[in-house]
């Protein structure tokens, strides 16, 4: 069964799409970018503030559908600069327990709103 997993933790989505669907014990989220859910802006700083904010949005929605950081098995990470990608791992390590899930880190050309980085995972809570 298809459920679609909504919070107002997290930004609205600002295309047709969710921000996350659990099917049976997977949870597949939509790629957050670092925007404040309150203001939909961007923290003052730059890839650093916008990558910790981004995973506060994933731990959001993780949350509204009884998922913890924990319970992620994949990530994609995708950067607007390569250049941060050693930025990005210094938050991005310091939201999981050792037990890192796979992950992929792409650079893009641009993201919404020229964003710096979102993040997109999946979680099986088992």
């Amino acid at each position: 069964m298809k459920k679609v997993i909504a919070t107002t933790q997290a930004p609205a989505a600002i295309g047709p799409y969710s921000q996350a669907i659990q099917v049976d014990k997977f949870l597949f989220a939509s790629g957050q970018l670092g925007l404040i859910p309150e203001t939909g802006a961007f923290p003052e700083g730059g890839v650093k503030e916008q990558a910790a904010q981004a995973f506060k949005n994933i731990r959001a929605i993780l949350t509204e559908a009884d998922y913890g950081l924990g319970d992620i098995v994949k990530t994609t990470v995708f950067l607007a600069d390569i250049n941060d990608f050693a930025v990005v791992n210094e938050v991005y390590a310091t939201q999981f327990d050792g037990a890192y899930p796979a992950r992929s880190a792409v650079a893009v050309k641009s993201l919404p709103k020229n964003g710096l980085v979102e993040v997109e995972v999946i979680a099986y809570k088992g």
